[in-house]
Parts: structure tokens; C-alpha cells; sequence
């Protein structure tokens, strides 16, 4: 058994593609493709497949029919959690997406799931992106005033989530916790946040995350060893498709 994890596949089967960037930049080409592949090569039906968010463009399940038949075909046990581009998904309304799509697929949000002996924690998340103000030397030398306290909001709202996860993946006997975010655990502006805090004080082992797409944003945040927890971005195109092994 295996647990692994990949984000932001951004299928367009059925509906208009928003994103340019898949149409220009060469690792787009055929991702669907070369993703599933890389899957088959990779991921055992006894494996576990986490996929962190923006599944789709389509904006709502009739323009996902598509995008959710592919990711049905892909190997071994499938959650998924929520990310911005998830039009589809409304965080009050998860359980009706368990209902339509269990047992093949597994939406995660507001509790958590379980691989081995440990506790599977996951949630949007939310990092301030902007705008900022850049010098001339290219320094960041301030922020949006508005924009950023319209985000602290968000960031209280899903750090709550995840609390309250949390507590009850530990109310059930759970000391071993993975948590997965879409946003990235801090912006370029932050060497820690309220994710990096509730990720130590719940002695959380790893922090998988995606939303950070094309070669100048790969650094965005933390990766590798932060005060005792491992950090991994799991973007798809960080990853040239091919899922990264989280554990044994």
C-alpha cells in the first residue's frame, strides 16, 4: 500500500478552457494523457490517490461529467479535496457529492479519512496573493490594504476548519496527521501563518500542498524541513504528472 498525492489537473473535458497558460506552456500538452500513464506505472488498487484541488473547470457537475469518468479510471482509492476552481463544490453540499459519487470516489472536506494509522486532514486553505507593490528593484514593498483584510477572513474561516478537523481526527485516537491544502501554507510575504501554527501544534508530519503553477511560483512557500514538519508542493505541473509518494 501507498499513499500518494497530485494537484491541480484542471480537466476541460466538456467546458470552456479558462486557464491560457494550458493552451501555451509545453507541460500542458497532452497532461491528461501523460497523467494517466504515469498513474498506471505508479498506483496499485491498494494504493491511495489524493488529489488537492481544481479538478475541473467545469462550473458545475453537468459540465464535470467528463472530468469525473477520467478520474474514476484512474488507479486505486481516489479523495479528493477542494480547491479555488472547484465551481462545482460547495463546501455545505459534501456530503451530496459522497452521496452521488461513493464509493469510487471520496470527497473530503470538514473531517478527515484514514490511510493505515493515520488521520488524512484536508481543506481549501487561503494565502493573501495580492496585489503587492514592488519597487524598482523588483522588492515587495507593501499590499493591498482592502483586498488583504477581505482575505484574512477566508484564512480564519479555513483555519477554523481545519481546527475543528483536527480535533476530531484526535478525538478519535488519531496522533499520526496528514494535512492536505490547496493554497499554498503561507504567501511569498510570510515565514509562518495560522497553517504552520495549527500544523505544529497538532504535531501534524506533513504539510501537502498544490495551487503554486509554472516555474516562477514553485517557490511561493515552504518546502522541505520546517520546524519539525515536511512540507511538499504538489502541483501537477511541479511534478510533470507523476503523483509523489506521501508514505509506504
Amino acid at each position: 500500500m501507498g499513499l500518494y498525492a497530485i494537484g491541480d489537473l484542471h480537466l476541460h473535458f466538456q467546458s470552456e478552457l479558462k486557464a491560457q497558460a494550458q493552451l501555451n506552456d509545453p507541460v500542458w500538452i497532452d497532461h491528461e494523457e501523460r497523467f494517466m500513464a504515469n498513474c498506471k506505472d505508479l498506483i496499485s488498487d491498494d494504493d491511495t490517490l489524493v488529489l488537492v484541488g481544481d479538478h475541473s473547470w467545469g462550473k458545475d457537475l453537468s459540465e464535470c461529467e467528463e472530468d469525473f469518468a477520467y478520474i474514476r479510471q484512474l488507479p486505486g482509492r481516489k479523495i479528493l479535496t477542494r480547491g479555488n476552481h472547484d465551481m462545482f463544490w460547495d463546501a455545505k453540499k459534501t456530503k451530496k457529492l459522497n452521496d452521488l459519487f461513493q464509493p469510487e470516489l471520496t470527497f473530503l472536506q470538514d473531517g478527515f479519512e484514514i490511510y493505515k494509522d493515520y488521520a488524512l486532514v484536508a481543506t481549501k486553505g487561503y494565502t493573501f496573493e495580492g496585489p503587492y507593490y514592488i519597487d524598482q528593484r523588483g522588492q515587495i514593498i507593501g499590499y493591498d490594504e482592502s483586498n488583504k483584510e477581505h482575505a484574512d477572513k477566508l484564512v480564519k474561516r479555513e483555519a477554523e476548519r481545519i481546527r475543528k478537523s483536527l480535533d476530531a481526527a484526535m478525538a478519535a485516537g488519531y496522533t499520526k496527521i496528514i494535512l492536505f491544502l490547496h493554497y499554498p501554507p503561507t504567501n511569498v510575504m510570510e515565514k509562518e501563518s495560522v497553517f504552520t501554527d495549527l500544523a505544529a501544534a497538532y504535531h501534524v508530519e506533513q504539510v501537502i500542498y498544490a495551487h503554486c503553477h509554472g516555474e516562477r511560483r514553485f517557490k511561493d512557500s515552504i518546502q522541505g524541513m520546517y520546524k519539525g514538519r515536511l512540507y511538499r508542493l504538489v502541483s501537477g505541473d511541479y511534478l510533470n504528472w507523476e503523483p509523489l509518494k506521501i508514505l509506504d
